[in-house]
């Protein structure tokens, strides 16, 4: 499992991790839907990384720096591939989906479980999502991954697509108003 919350919020205007939804920041919340899915727990922070480790909870997940958070989401995706090392499937989500659902990731290790493919990606309705989940060579790929991210990969790859329509998986936040209920 790799957490990705190493941007700097530049739309949101401030780290937005650190933002709250119901009095938990974004990271809080997705920590907690995901605690405990995965035989490692990682989270790759970057910019504003002392302030947002310490929403991470001690003991359970395992936090990484990406030096080179500026050059993009790649960048700390390829930073969390490393961690996870030899890993057989890696989870990957987002920092800023709250409304996620521990179904959702649920779902994409059920479909792994009884399929073949390298690439299990949610999605709400025909919207490509978060969390994705790789394995086999998509891993190595990953460790290549653009400065763009995983998308350009995705669609290179044979990815199944997973009905997550209503787990929060194409609700981000992007802007403070993006946090209204």
């Amino acid at each position: 499992m790799v957490v990705l919350a190493g941007g700097q919020g530049s739309r949101f205007g401030s780290p937005k991790q650190l933002a709250e939804v119901d009095g938990e920041s974004l990271l809080a919340r997705v920590l907690t839907t995901l605690d405990g899915i995965g035989e490692r727990q990682v989270v790759v922070l970057g910019a504003a990384a002392e302030a947002v480790a310490a929403v991470v909870p001690e003991g359970r997940w395992e936090t990484v720096v990406c030096a080179d958070w500026q050059a993009g989401v790649g960048a700390s995706l390829r930073a969390g591939i490393e961690v996870v090392g030899e890993a057989e499937e890696v989870l990957i989500a987002l920092a800023d989906l709250p409304w996620l659902e521990r179904e959702a990731a649920l779902r994409l290790l059920s479909a792994a479980a009884d399929g073949e493919a390298e690439a299990y990606r949610a999605f709400d309705g025909e919207t490509p999502a978060h969390p994705v989940l790789i394995r086999g060579a998509m891993i190595e790929r990953a460790r290549h991954a653009p400065d763009a991210g995983l998308g350009p990969v995705l669609r290179e790859a044979r990815t199944v697509a997973v009905d997550c329509a209503g787990l929060g998986v194409a609700r981000d936040v992007d802007r403070p108003a993006d946090l209204g209920s």
